[in-house]
């Protein structure tokens, strides 16, 4: 009676802050016994997060009927998560300081619970005023029907490789920013400001998105920003990748025609779950932002494989000196690779056929 959602976000939104702050407690146990506790608390944290994430994300498809409302949703909630990270990225340092410094355990326990109780206050508010405005079906939909939504469902299956390979390029770029910030522009002060870069970016793209989106198709604007950010991503390594102006211009660009992508592609998210309704007679909008969380967190998942990878290939060890060949290989890694993911995520994208008129 209080919605498909919207209970996930009232009563998960108290476990989740509790088990965060547990991945951030001293238990006092021996080094062995930590570390198989935590993993199970690291697993669980997993399992939480999955159960307020995919909520949070599916309201967007059920608060509105109005295609333009769900659109500007999307954008402030991408938006939202955007500042949240830059919140939390900027302020940890000075809250663990003011508690005790990075060396002191505790210090991290009274921060997790600032942030924690932060994002549960944020979430259970959430929970209790939003408004879900398509409502569900009551019919049971089994497990198997659940998976023929995605697997039956050509639209979704195309959107979601080219969801995998835009939030691979976006985890590649952030994983190995440090190490080109340090060993080809010379200092780890440069990670601030592709920080911001990243930020500034983002989220310019994503606020002149929902005035695209209602003027012209979204794949094509998914595509186009796709194109755009490819540009911009060679440039500078082809260029000059040590011209730090340049490079920071270019990487802002970049995550503005990403962010760009993002609230496209979301918005397309929830057009594949308006076709399963009429196609396979069931929206199942759990199952389809599961798999946009799948996606996410193996995209991610992915880009740290690589990175090990890179730095076996550069042979690389802890402070060692800079070389040619270092910032050749991080900036190949911050540049090419992800022009390379942004080619994936175009070519799915030609064979995806949700038009205006369709929908």
């Amino acid at each position: 009676k209080w919605g498909k959602f919207r209970p996930y976000l009232i009563f998960g939104s108290l476990p989740a802050g509790i088990i965060t702050i547990l991945c951030y407690t001293n238990m006092h146990l021996s080094a062995k016994a930590t570390i198989g506790v935590m993993a199970v608390v690291y697993v669980l944290w997993g399992m939480i997060y999955t159960s307020t994430d995919i909520p949070i994300w599916a309201l967007s498809s059920v608060s509105s009927a109005d295609g333009d409302e769900r659109n500007n949703l999307i954008t402030l909630g991408k938006i939202g998560a955007t500042v949240g990270v830059v919140i939390v990225t900027v302020l940890s340092v000075p809250v663990l300081n003011l508690f005790g410094g990075e060396r002191n355990a505790s210090s991290y326990t009274i921060s997790a619970i600032i942030f924690a109780g932060s994002g549960v206050i944020l979430m259970f508010i959430l929970g209790l005023v939003s408004k879900e405005r398509v409502v569900a079906t009551k019919e049971k939909v089994p497990l198997k029907k659940n998976l023929q939504i995605v697997y039956k469902n050509k639209p979704l299956l195309l959107l979601l490789i080219s969801l995998f390979a835009l939030n691979f390029s976006n985890s590649i770029r952030q994983s190995v920013q440090i190490y080109f910030a340090i060993y080809t522009w010379g200092s780890a002060n440069y990670a601030t400001f592709l920080g911001l870069a990243l930020v500034i970016g983002m989220t310019v793209g994503m606020i002149v998105t929902p005035a695209l989106i209602k003027k012209f198709y979204k794949r094509d604007v998914f595509i186009a920003s796709c194109l755009l950010a490819i540009i911009a991503s060679v440039i500078p390594y082809f260029v000059d990748y040590s011209n730090i102006v340049l490079g920071l211009v270019c990487i802002m660009l970049n995550f503005c025609f990403v962010g760009i992508g993002m609230i496209s592609s979301t918005s397309m998210l929830i057009d594949t779950i308006d076709y399963a309704e009429k196609v396979q007679g069931s929206r199942c909008e759990g199952i389809v932002f599961s798999m946009n969380t799948f996606v996410t967190k193996l995209g991610g998942t992915v880009a740290k494989l690589i990175l090990g990878a890179i730095l076996v290939a550069l042979n690389y060890v802890e402070s060692m000196e800079s070389s040619p060949a270092l910032q050749r290989g991080f900036s190949f890694a911050v540049f090419i690779i992800p022009a390379l993911a942004f080619v994936v995520t175009l070519v799915p994208l030609f064979f995806y056929k949700l038009g205006k008129e369709k929908l």
